[in-house]
């Protein structure tokens, strides 16, 4: 069982940056990969990034390549989501959670997900 809480969310202007943290508690936290998806209002959760559980793999949505960068610290059991050049449309709620498959992508494929935190991106 890993238990998450998401922290880090806020305003910010377009063209801003934000830090997500994801701090996990459980044992077990190491042997999951990791993601994060998002759910703007009147939308879909959708996913954003992942990371395998080495961290030494990652993948991203293509709405965020180039932009965003996920990372994790196992020895801290949190994984992060580094957020540059923030544009209005990234406005939505930040989750994360645990892939319990391989390789997921999906939001079916994931478990253990962590409250959120409200991003927002003003223009």
């Amino acid at each position: 069982q890993v238990q998450l809480v998401e922290s880090g969310g806020g305003l910010v202007q377009a063209g801003g940056s934000l830090r997500l943290s994801c701090a996990a508690s459980g044992r077990r936290f190491s042997n999951y990969d990791m993601g994060w998806f998002r759910q703007a209002p009147g939308k879909e959760r959708e996913f954003v990034a992942r990371i395998n559980w080495s961290g030494g793999s990652t993948y991203y949505a293509n709405a965020v390549k180039g932009r965003f960068t996920i990372s994790r610290d196992n020895a801290k059991n949190t994984v992060y989501l580094q957020m540059n050049s923030l544009k209005p449309e990234d406005t939505a709620v930040y989750y994360c959670a645990a892939d319990l498959t391989t390789w997921g992508t999906r939001e079916i494929q994931y478990g253990y997900w962590g409250q959120g935190t409200q991003v927002t991106v003003s223009s």
